[in-house]
């Protein structure tokens, strides 16, 4: 039972606040869409994560500025990309992706902005529990948390490239479809001309024959 009550502080307590936003947003031709997320405090973690699953060459451009309008990431025909960075300024900082550069493909992509603060909570004291345990049970929920981060990563990374193959195999289908049209229009064109030419000599022989 101690076990039990010291895990259930160590995840209320020692796992950082975090706020985070997963969208997936479709960005039509020539649109410029901007996305904000408020920081309360400096030093505070901020993770930027984005794809592009459809559209085009699967390619966007990105800004990401601060208060003041400062840049502090920016970027052009980029796939995706994942950055961690510590906001200096306390403010409202803007997440921007560009399609401009297209003028029909629109594209979906797929993004999240988390804001930490990664100040280490203090564990909370039970009567009872040695320090060692508290120790080994704050290390397992660590290793917990690293695996998940990491799990979750591999998913988006397969995501993306399962829409990106499905894309690609679809393209081929409609290029072999569209190949296998024009091969038909030909053949039938090829008939055609052969029997014109067939008719020609015969009804020219014919007439210097009479």
């Amino acid at each position: 039972m101690r076990i039990q009550n010291i895990l259930g502080g160590l995840l209320a307590t020692a796992i950082p606040l975090a706020s985070a936003t997963a969208l997936t947003y479709k960005v039509d031709a020539s649109e410029k869409a901007c996305f904000y997320a408020d920081v309360p405090q400096q030093d505070t973690k901020i993770a930027f994560y984005f794809a592009v699953q459809s559209g085009g060459s699967f390619d966007i451009d990105y800004l990401v500025t601060g208060p003041l309008d400062k840049v502090i990431l920016e970027g052009t025909k980029e796939r995706q990309a994942d950055f961690v960075f510590t906001a200096q300024s306390v403010g409202e900082y803007s997440f921007c992706f560009s399609n401009e550069m297209s003028t029909f493909a629109e594209k979906f992509v797929d993004f999240e902005i988390a804001v930490e603060n990664e100040q280490k909570a203090q564990l909370p004291s039970k009567q009872g529990a040695s320090p060692e345990q508290s120790g080994v049970i704050e290390e397992s929920i660590m290793k917990v948390s690293t695996m998940l981060s990491t799990i979750s990563r591999n998913q988006k990374y397969f995501r993306t490239r399962e829409n990106r193959n499905f894309s690609t195999v679809r393209s081929t289908e409609r290029r072999i479809f569209n190949f296998s049209v024009i091969e038909s229009l030909l053949m039938v064109s090829m008939a055609g001309l052969q029997v014109f030419i067939v008719r020609f000599f015969f009804q020219g022989a014919r007439k210097g024959y009479v």
